[in-house]
């Protein structure tokens, strides 16, 4: 089963098209399952109402850290984060995370909102979708500190260190591999995936962003998490087909709370 692992169908880059079309012409392209991320929790509502329409999309909750200074999504608690994650449809949390590449929060305000996240994936047991840009280190120390070692989740869209790749698979977590893969100065990334345990990887567009080879430079959308799956096979050595049902098995493993009756 195809899955991708992480998209953002509320995004109004696929307002003029229509979510219908765009995860129609995923469901063409084999891509069974999708998972839409928030990234705003005062735009959960929109987010909710994508995933409320599709038996086969199922949403997160989250602060990115580039919006964790926001008024509305600083005054958040864990136990608010808690109370919207039981509501139907929702399989997980985030995105969450520490981004000092762009700063766009204070460092300090980034790891009060992540940490809620991380609190409250412990209360509920959902897992976390985390973001983390030249924050390596502290969001390593932050999930193995704050997460008492009951944290699990995932790496998303990575683009970090085979050190970064070790520590999240030490601690549990998943590796969400993008187009990223497919670039051409990927080299260092391609040899990250060929390390990781394929029993660990999931694979994601990050749609409407990164649009991997032959589509770079198009509007990414949940059908070119196909290329991306076709990469992890090449650098792997193994079948397409076996990337397919791998990848699927380890997203319902991780996201179990996203099990449909018909893929």
């Amino acid at each position: 089963m195809l899955v991708d692992s992480h998209c953002h169908l509320d995004y109004p880059d696929f307002a003029e098209e229509g979510v219908a079309e765009i995860v129609g012409r995923a469901r063409s392209a084999g891509v069974r399952q999708m998972l839409t991320i928030c990234t705003q929790i005062a735009n959960f509502d929109r987010i909710r109402a994508v995933a409320d329409a599709f038996p086969y999309i199922h949403c997160t909750v989250g602060t990115h850290p580039h919006h964790a200074a926001e008024e509305a999504e600083v005054a958040l608690t864990a136990a608010d984060i808690v109370a919207l994650a039981k509501l139907p449809k929702v399989a997980g949390l985030g995105e969450t995370g520490l981004d000092y590449y762009y700063d766009h929060a204070p460092r300090d305000v980034q790891k009060r909102v992540f940490e809620n996240h991380i609190a409250a994936g412990i209360e509920t047991d959902l897992p976390l979708v985390i973001h983390t840009r030249d924050a390596e280190q502290d969001t390593i120390d932050i999930l193995r500190g704050a997460g008492q070692g009951k944290s699990r989740g995932v790496m998303h869209c990575f683009s970090g260190t085979q050190w970064l790749a070790e520590q999240a698979l030490d601690i549990g977590f998943y590796i969400s591999f993008s187009g990223i893969i497919t670039f051409k100065k990927s080299e260092d990334l391609r040899e990250v995936v060929k390390r990781t345990p394929l029993d660990r990887i999931l694979v994601e567009t990050d749609s409407p962003y990164l649009a991997p080879v032959p589509n770079r430079g198009k509007r990414n959308e949940p059908a070119f998490v196909v290329h991306t799956a076709r990469m992890v096979a090449d650098l792997k050595g193994i079948s397409y087909e076996d990337v397919v049902r791998h990848t699927g098995e380890n997203f319902l493993r991780l996201f179990d709370r996203a099990r449909v009756a018909d893929n």
